[in-house]
């Protein structure tokens, strides 16, 4: 079940009781990137401290209606410094739903960087990500993870003085120091060499601290070993994610690739439990949850993309 509600996340989460959901995956708007024509908006604002300051607040908020046990993955982009002296521009990178074409939003990508931002000369990238995760270590969070998430396929772009960016950041935090994480859930096929040598290279691997026959090993503490243990086909999920951008038609823009988020889901929310988005956006969200037999709630201060969202979250099977 989705349930969906349109307002200021800020004034919304207010109203959900302490404890009520298992997990919170979130793509916030990201700083000066675009102006959604809706008063309250997130992202707009003068300064990089500004637009810290509103998000730490919103995940304040979202640490006290998760679970004593909840996560938050959250992904954020980077933005450049300018000079301009305008405050509103900035070069390059873009967001994970990219350049909106139909929406009534004014893309501000690929206009020479932001203005002047303290500490930071013309074309200094600015840190937005790392800004953010240690503003919410600071706020409380703990900082257990950053995720790369590698684009193959990245938003072109004409700069010449460096290379094209083709990642962004997700942050894995937890509410508490022992939170729900279900590795196993998001395993991944190890490689067959490593298999293979796991399997029949297993003695040699370990001769320094193993005696005995690949089949009967035991450490020199003692302690018996199996070594099918070395030879799984699954490997814990590394912390490089390669997925491509995905479009979406109806929202006219590539948006939050369910293939990103659904380990987020997998990992962080039990089944049958309740996945939050404060950023709902075109809904990707609620539709991996609902598809993963997670229930959620999406908060969207754009009513634009309610009615998008309740097209896309009554939709099943994702072939993720």
């Amino acid at each position: 079940m989705t349930n969906i509600i349109q307002g200021d996340c800020r004034e919304v989460l207010k109203t959900l009781p302490d404890g009520s959901v298992d997990c919170c995956v979130t793509s916030p708007p990201y700083f000066n990137l675009r102006d959604y024509g809706v008063d309250g908006q997130i992202g707009l604002e003068q300064t990089p401290e500004q637009f810290i300051a509103k998000l730490v607040e919103v995940f304040r908020e979202v640490r006290r209606v998760l679970r004593d046990d909840g996560t938050l993955w959250v992904n954020i982009g980077d933005s450049y410094a300018g000079g301009n002296g305008s405050g509103k521009w900035r070069e390059g990178s873009a967001r994970a739903d990219g350049e909106v074409r139909g929406d009534g939003s004014t893309s501000r990508r690929n206009r020479n960087g932001n203005g002047a931002v303290s500490g930071c000369k013309p074309k200094d990238l600015i840190g937005i990500p790392w800004m953010l995760a240690f503003a919410l270590r600071a706020d409380g969070w703990y900082l257990r993870q950053d995720i790369i998430w590698h684009k193959p396929n990245p938003m072109p772009e004409s700069v010449t003085d460096r290379c094209t960016k083709a990642h962004e950041y997700v942050f894995l935090l937890s509410k508490s120091e022992r939170y729900f994480f279900d590795s196993e859930a998001i395993k991944e096929p190890a490689a067959q060499s490593s298999i293979e040598r796991a399997k029949y290279g297993y003695k040699h691997a370990f001769k320094n601290q193993f005696a005995g026959s690949p089949s009967d090993a035991r450490h020199q503490d003692g302690k018996q070993y199996d070594a099918g243990a070395f030879a799984s086909e699954k490997r814990n999920k590394r912390s490089v994610w390669t997925v491509n951008t995905k479009p979406y038609k109806g929202a006219h823009f590539a948006t939050f690739p369910p293939a990103l988020i659904a380990p987020m889901i997998l990992a962080g929310c039990p089944v049958g439990g309740t996945v939050l988005d404060p950023f709902g956006g075109s809904g990707t969200t609620g539709e991996v949850s609902e598809s993963l037999g997670r229930n959620s709630i999406l908060i969207e201060l754009n009513p634009d993309y309610i009615e998008l969202q309740k097209k896309r979250t009554a939709q099943m099977g994702l072939g993720l």
